[in-house]
C-alpha cells in the first residue's frame, strides 16, 4: 500500500470520529446556550442534545460511530469521579462516613426489596427481578454532581451527606456486581464469594491509599519547582489513568480507581491547583458522557414498554426519595436535611447501566431489561435537577405541616444520636487497634505477596538466592512487624483503663494477639521461600534478631510513620502556615477572594475603588489565570474570575468580605500565594536609614508594600510615603519572599 492509500485509509476511519465529536460538541454547545438563557440545569440540555444527535431522531444529523461515543463517555465518567475525589478527600468522607453509610445502606436494602417485589408483581422471572432490585438501588453520582454544580448547592450541609452516600453506594455496587455474577452463574447465593470480595476490596483500598499518600505528595513536593501547569496536568491525568488501570486489572470499577486517586491527590498541597487544571478536561468529557446518555433514549422502546417504564420511574423517584430520607433520619440528620438528601438521590444512572449490561452479558436477564433501564434512567435524570431545586421549599412545607409532636421527636432523636457519638475509652482503644492492625497487616501481606510473586522467581536459581530474597523481604517488612507487635495504641486511654483491674486482662490479651500476628507473618514469609523444617529454624533466628534490634526498628518505623502523617496532613499544615501571621502587631492576616462574573466591581481600577482609603485593606496580589500580579499598581483593574489576595486585620477582612458580598462576589477558602509573604524587618545598618519610604525604593526592591511601621514604640498602619526611616524602626512589608529574605540579610 503506497503512502497516498495509507493516508486515504486513515482519513476514512478518522472522518466519522471527528465529525461525530464535532456534532456532539456543537449540539451540546447550542443546548448550553439555550438552557443557560432559560436558566435551566445544563444536564437537561445535554440529554436533549444527545437525543437529537442520536440515531433515533431522523430530523437532525446523527452520530455514525456509537462505539467511539461510548468510549468517550467512559472517559467522561473517569474524569468526573477523579474531580469528585479531588473535592472530597478520604478525611472528609470519614467525617460523614457513619451518616453516609447508614443512609446508603438503608436506601439500597429498601430499594432491592422494593425492586424485586415490583418485578415479581409484573410477572418477571426471579433473576430479572433480582437484577431489577439492584439496578433501582444505585443512584447516579455523575448526574447529581453535575446538578449540584449547576444549582450551586455543593457546599451546603446536606450535599456532603449525599456525596458520601453516593460513594458508599458505588462501593456496595461493586460488591453486588460480584454477588450477582455468582448467582447468575451458579443460580445460588455464595456467602463465601461475597466475603472474599469484601476482603479483597478492603485490601486494595488500604494498600492504594497508604502507598499513594506515602509516595505521591512527596514526589509532587520535591518536583514542585520543576512543574509547569502543563506538566502538572499531564502528571495528574497520568496518575488518574494509572490507578484506573490498576483498579480494572484487579476486577474493580475504573471509576472507583479514578475516585481513589483523586482522594489521594486531594491530600497534597497542590490539590486546588490540580483541580483548577483538570476542570476543563472534566467539563469536556463530562459533556460527552451526558450527551451519550441522551443518545440511548429510544422512542420505540419507550412506547413498547411504556407501562413498565412509567411504573419503574415512579417507583424509583418515590422509593429512592423515601428510603433515603428515612436512612438520613435514622443516621441522626435533621428533618429538612434528610428530605433534601432523599430528593437528591431519586434517580438511577451509570452503575445501573453497568449492572444491566452484566445481566445481558451473562445471559441471566431478558433483552427487554436494558432498554427499560435506559428509559427509566433518562426520565429520572430529567427530574433530578427539579427534585434538588425544589427540595428546600418542599422540606420546609413538610416541616410546617407535620404535627408538632413528630418534629419534636425527630429533633430529640437527632440530638441524641449526636450525643451518642461521644465514644467510650474502650471504643477508642478498639477503633485505634483495628485501624493500626488493619493497615499494618495489609502492608505486610502486600509486601510478602509481591516478594513471593516477583522476587522469588528471580533468585531461586542462584546459590543462596532464596535466602537472600527472604532476607531482603524480611528487612523491608521488619519496621512494620515491630509496629504490629509493640507499637503503642491509644496510649492515654490504655493508661486510664489499666487502673481498672477488670480491663487489664483484655488489654493484655490484645497485646499478645499482636505479638502472635507478627510471629505468624514472619512464618508466612519464610514458608513462602523455604521448606517447613528450615522455616521453624529461621523463625527462631528472626525473632531473636527482632528482640536485639528493637530500638533501631522503633526509630525506622516512626520515621516512616512521621513521613506518612506529614503527607496526610500536609494540606492543612500548609494552610495553617499561610493563614498564620504573628509578625504583624494588628492581628492581621492574608485572605483570598474570587471575583464573580456578575460582580459590580469587575472592570474597576484600584484607584477608583479606593479600598485602602475606605477599608484599610491592601491588595497584595491579583491572580489572573496563569499570571500573578504582585503588588498591583493603582491603575490596575479587577476583572471577573480574578483571585485577589488582601492583607488586613480581622475586622478589616470581615468588612471587606461584607463589601464584596454586597457586590455579589464569591469568597474562596482562605489561602495565599506562597511567593507572597508578610515579613518583619528591624532597621539597624540598612542603607535607606534617613530616607523616606518613597526614597528608599522599598516597593521596587521587594516588589512589595510597607503596610506598617513602629517608631519608638508607636505603631502606624499603612504609613504615608513621606515618613522618614530611622534606626531601630520596625517595618512590616508584604512582598516577594526571596527579595524580602535578601533585604533582611542586607
Amino acid at each position: 500500500m503506497n503512502p497516498a492509500e495509507k493516508v486515504a485509509e486513515i482519513s476514512h476511519h478518522l472522518e466519522p470520529l471527528i465529525s461525530d465529536l464535532g456534532l456532539i460538541l456543537m449540539t451540546a454547545g447550542i443546548a448550553v446556550l439555550i438552557f443557560r438563557k432559560l436558566k435551566q440545569p445544563l444536564v437537561l440540555g445535554y440529554l436533549i442534545a444527545g437525543f437529537l444527535a442520536g440515531n433515533h431522531f431522523d430530523f437532525f444529523p446523527s452520530v455514525k460511530e456509537i462505539k467511539s461515543v461510548e468510549v468517550w463517555a467512559e472517559i467522561g465518567i473517569i474524569f468526573l469521579l477523579f474531580s469528585l475525589g479531588l473535592e472530597f478527600s478520604f478525611k472528609k468522607l470519614m467525617k460523614v462516613g457513619g451518616t453516609a453509610s447508614i443512609t446508603a445502606s438503608t436506601q439500597i436494602i429498601a430499594m432491592c426489596i422494593l425492586g424485586y417485589s415490583v418485578g415479581q408483581w409484573m410477572d418477571w422471572s426471579k433473576m430479572d427481578s433480582i437484577f431489577l432490585g439492584v439496578i433501582l438501588s444505585i443512584s447516579s453520582t455523575t448526574i447529581i454532581l453535575k446538578s449540584f454544580d449547576e444549582l450551586g448547592v455543593k457546599t451546603q450541609k446536606f450535599a456532603g451527606n449525599v456525596i458520601g452516600s453516593l460513594i458508599v453506594q458505588d462501593i456496595l455496587a461493586i460488591l453486588m456486581m460480584v454477588l450477582l455474577s455468582t448467582i447468575a452463574v451458579s443460580n445460588q447465593f455464595s456467602g463465601m464469594a461475597l466475603l472474599l470480595s469484601v476482603l479483597k476490596l478492603v485490601f486494595f483500598l488500604v494498600i492504594w491509599f497508604l502507598g499513594g499518600i506515602f509516595i505521591i505528595p512527596t514526589v509532587l513536593k520535591k518536583t514542585k519547582h520543576l512543574l509547569t501547569d502543563e506538566m502538572l496536568l499531564i502528571i495528574s491525568l497520568a496518575l488518574c489513568l494509572t490507578m484506573v488501570g490498576l483498579a480494572a486489572n484487579v476486577g474493580f470499577s475504573p471509576a472507583l480507581g479514578a475516585f481513589i486517586m483523586g482522594s489521594i491527590i486531594a491530600e497534597t498541597t497542590q490539590a486546588e491547583h490540580i483541580e483548577h487544571l483538570v476542570k476543563p478536561v472534566k467539563d469536556l468529557f463530562g459533556a460527552v458522557f451526558f450527551v451519550s446518555v441522551g443518545m440511548l433514549i429510544d422512542p420505540d422502546a419507550l412506547y413498547q414498554h411504556a407501562i413498565p417504564v412509567i411504573i419503574l420511574s415512579i417507583v424509583t423517584i418515590f422509593g429512592q426519595s423515601i428510603s433515603s430520607t428515612f436512612g438520613a433520619l435514622l443516621s441522626g440528620q435533621p428533618l429538612k436535611d434528610s428530605i433534601r438528601t432523599g430528593m437528591s438521590l431519586s434517580q438511577i444512572g451509570e452503575f445501573s447501566f453497568i449492572i444491566a449490561t452484566l445481566g445481558v452479558t451473562l445471559n441471566a436477564t431478558n433483552s427487554f431489561l436494558y432498554p427499560i433501564v435506559v428509559a427509566v434512567s433518562a426520565i429520572t435524570v430529567f427530574t433530578t435537577p427539579f427534585m434538588i431545586k425544589y427540595s428546600l421549599p418542599f422540606s420546609e412545607y413538610v416541616a410546617h405541616q407535620l404535627p408538632r409532636k413528630w418534629t419534636k421527636r425527630i429533633e430529640r432523636y437527632s440530638a441524641s444520636t449526636q450525643a451518642i457519638k461521644t465514644v467510650s475509652l474502650w471504643q477508642k482503644v478498639i477503633n485505634a487497634f483495628l485501624i493500626q492492625v488493619t493497615a499494618l497487616v495489609v502492608i505486610i501481606l502486600a509486601i510478602i505477596l509481591l516478594s513471593s510473586t516477583y522476587i522469588k522467581p528471580l533468585v531461586e536459581n542462584y546459590h543462596f538466592g532464596i535466602a537472600l530474597g527472604a532476607l531482603i523481604t524480611l528487612i523491608i517488612i521488619s519496621p512494620f512487624l515491630w509496629a504490629l507487635a509493640f507499637r503503642r495504641v491509644a496510649a492515654e486511654e490504655v493508661e486510664q483503663l489499666m487502673t481498672d483491674r477488670k480491663s487489664r486482662g483484655p488489654l493484655t490479651m490484645l497485646f499478645f494477639i499482636r505479638i502472635l500476628m507478627a510471629i505468624f507473618f514472619i512464618g508466612l514469609l519464610l514458608n513462602a521461600f523455604f521448606s517447613q523444617k528450615i522455616t521453624l529454624i529461621a523463625l527462631l533466628i528472626a525473632i531473636t534478631i527482632y528482640l536485639i534490634f528493637q530500638k533501631k526498628l522503633h526509630k525506622q518505623y516512626h520515621r516512616i510513620e512521621n513521613h506518612f502523617l506529614a503527607n496526610l496532613h500536609g494540606r492543612e499544615i500548609e494552610k495553617a502556615k499561610r493563614s498564620r501571621s504573628d509578625l504583624t502587631p494588628w492581628d492581621g492576616h492574608m485572605a483570598v477572594f474570587d471575583i464573580a462574573k456578575e460582580s459590580n466591581i469587575a472592570g474597576e481600577s484600584l484607584r477608583n475603588l479606593q479600598l485602602r482609603e475606605l477599608l484599610g485593606i491592601n491588595i497584595v496580589s491579583i491572580k489572573r489565570g496563569e499570571i500573578t500580579i504582585h503588588i498591583p499598581q493603582r491603575n490596575e483593574r479587577i476583572f471577573p474570575g480574578d483571585e485577589i489576595c488582601v492583607i488586613g486585620t480581622d475586622r478589616q477582612v470581615q468588612e471587606f468580605k461584607k463589601y464584596l458580598d454586597q457586590h455579589e462576589t464569591d469568597v474562596s477558602p482562605e489561602m495565599i500565594e506562597p511567593d507572597i509573604v508578610l515579613n518583619q524587618i528591624e532597621l539597624k545598618n540598612h542603607t535607606f536609614i534617613g530616607k523616606s519610604i518613597k526614597e528608599s525604593r522599598l516597593r521596587e526592591k521587594t516588589k512589595g508594600l510597607v503596610v506598617g511601621i513602629e517608631k519608638r514604640g508607636i505603631r502606624t498602619l499603612n504609613p504615608e510615603s513621606d515618613v522618614i526611616l530611622e534606626k531601630d524602626d520596625i517595618l512590616w512589608i508584604v512582598g516577594d519572599k526571596k527579595l524580602l529574605a535578601d533585604l533582611v540579610h542586607d
